[in-house]
């Protein structure tokens, strides 16, 4: 069954079926002509495997990211990292780790947070002289953070599969996740001294205070999706239809960048 799985795949990714669907043909193909598995049985248990009221939380974490991003909220979060840190040596590859880190406690996603926070960043650190290698490498690091920092997609997936509690994992993926932002700050920091990558100037309290205000409803959907996880409040998979409201809501009456 192994090799005929390995075959199938390979000949469908040479095909430029896209992965996913070559995943799912490939196991169809294997499953089908070495068990005595109906076609109508193989169905009925893929549609199973993904009926989870858990795995709904996915599609909705990411929808939630997306319409923050659309709506806004990583301009807002750049800003206000970029008031508190940027004055530091390679103020703005921390200001990209500090922002894909608050992202990424929105959104639950590596890819999104990615996408969200380097379409802010790459272009300006670049004019700043930060070469184009060390500006993409450093957003895609930072994204990874998403992986960990709750409500991170990656870990609704395994409490599906392991049966372990989600909340639990969100819980345990914190500190981990602000290890992580520390850790790639250092390194950034180490090689911006090195670069001669220099910082921004110093923002005043006042342009703290206006960045804090302006981004203080993004800043917020953390703690209304883990607080209401942890008070027991909602479920994740509710939490993540409250992080879509919520972004709506914001994109639509706060920022007014959704239409």
């Amino acid at each position: 069954m192994g090799v005929t799985l390995f075959i199938a795949f390979v000949v469908l990714i040479i095909l430029s079926v896209p992965i996913s669907i070559a995943l799912g043909l490939s196991s169809m193909i294997a499953v089908l002509l070495h068990t005595d598995m109906s076609l109508m049985v193989l169905v009925q248990k893929i549609f199973g495997g993904v009926n989870s009221f858990t795995l709904m939380a996915i599609p909705f974490f990411i929808l939630a990211g997306n319409i923050m991003a659309a709506g806004g909220v990583s301009n807002r979060l750049v800003n206000f990292a970029g008031t508190m840190i940027g004055r530091l040596t390679g103020g703005l590859a921390l200001v990209s780790t500090v922002a894909c880190t608050f992202f990424g406690a929105i959104s639950g996603s590596a890819p999104a947070t990615t996408a969200a926070i380097g379409a802010v960043m790459v272009e300006p650190m670049e004019k700043k002289g930060y070469s184009k290698e060390f500006a993409a490498a450093t957003v895609a690091a930072s994204g990874t953070i998403g992986l960990l920092i709750p409500p991170s997609i990656t870990m609704v997936l395994y409490g599906v599969i392991a049966g372990a509690s989600i909340g639990k994992l969100f819980l345990a993926g914190i500190i981990p996740g602000l290890l992580m932002c520390v850790t790639l700050m250092g390194v950034e920091y180490t090689i911006s001294k090195k670069r001669g990558y220099g910082g921004d100037a110093p923002s005043s309290i006042k342009e703290i205070f206006s960045s804090f205000k302006s981004s203080i409803l993004a800043l917020l959907m953390p703690l209304i999706i883990l607080g209401g996880i942890y008070g027991g409040i909602f479920t994740p998979t509710e939490a993540a239809v409250v992080a879509v409201f919520y972004g709506v809501i914001i994109g639509l009456l706060a920022y007014k960048e959704l239409n």
